[in-house]
């Protein structure tokens, strides 16, 4: 049973990455079997504002006066310190071992100058974190091949997201749209969301796969309300400096490996 405002996601094997004749397709999108050997727990929504001061104290969002809009302008460190502030609230072991950090997350001047995992890989540990780039595009996809995870039908995205076109430029409180299969909400739109990974080119066939060793951006995922159609599909990948927050576009949700 998954805890309130999670959804439980199975173990599987899905094709990750886009068929070459799929439009808008980009060549780094490169189509390739992974396998996820663990359930996993995701966050319904993209952490919200509201969630965010409560562990955080602040909020450093643009698009502030309703606290049930996702929280954005945050690095991936600033998301990071939110998983490690959930564990310790809900009583879980951290997934993350920061050092070298300085200043408050959520405002201009939080960084840290390394992140490692507290387990072996990030499926191994058993606290709130990022879900790794497989895990976050498998839960997106809920079983779906197409584009989209309602289908290859770019005209009903209005029903499953907000996106460039029906946005009016700004975040919405989550959870306003349809969700997908699985019962996750907004991953097509409203903000980008961080994930684990460093961003890379995509290994062959896989296994729990976690990303490249090291790199300088860390990969985001989802397209946000800027975006337009083809930058919502499920194969799309994007990136950011892991210290870089002056993007009101993106955000976050969390993830917990099943106990």
């Amino acid at each position: 049973m998954a805890p309130p405002g999670t959804v439980l996601i199975p173990a599987g094997t899905f094709q990750m990455g886009s068929p070459e004749n799929e439009p808008f397709r980009f060549s780094y999108e490169t189509l390739h079997q992974v396998t996820l050997t663990r359930d996993f727990l995701m966050q319904t929504t993209e952490v919200t504002q509201a969630q965010w001061q409560a562990r955080m104290g602040n909020n450093p969002s643009r698009f502030t006066g309703d606290t049930s809009r996702p929280v954005e302008r945050v690095s991936w460190y600033d998301a990071i310190a939110y998983a490690n502030a959930l564990s310790v609230a809900d009583g879980l072991p951290v997934a993350y071992n920061l050092s070298g950090c300085s200043g408050t997350p959520g405002t201009s001047n939080y960084s840290c100058s390394n992140v490692t995992l507290t387990a072996s890989t990030p499926y191994a540990t058993t606290g709130w974190r990022l879900p790794t780039e497989a895990e976050w595009e498998y839960a997106y996809r809920a079983d779906s091949s197409a584009a989209w995870y309602f289908g290859s039908d770019s005209n009903l995205l209005r029903t499953y997201a907000w996106f460039g076109s029906n946005s009016s430029s700004t975040t919405h409180p989550v959870a306003r749209k349809q969700p997908n299969a699985w019962g996750l909400y907004d991953m097509a739109g409203n903000v980008l969301e961080f994930c684990w990974d460093w961003y890379g080119s995509y290994p062959g066939t896989v296994t729990d796969p976690v990303g490249p060793p090291s790199g300088s951006h860390r990969v985001i995922r989802g397209g946000s309300w800027r975006y337009d159609a083809s930058l919502t599909r499920a194969a799309y990948r994007d990136r950011n400096a892991p210290d870089y927050r002056d993007y009101d576009g993106v955000g976050f949700r969390l993830a917990r490996s099943r106990p």
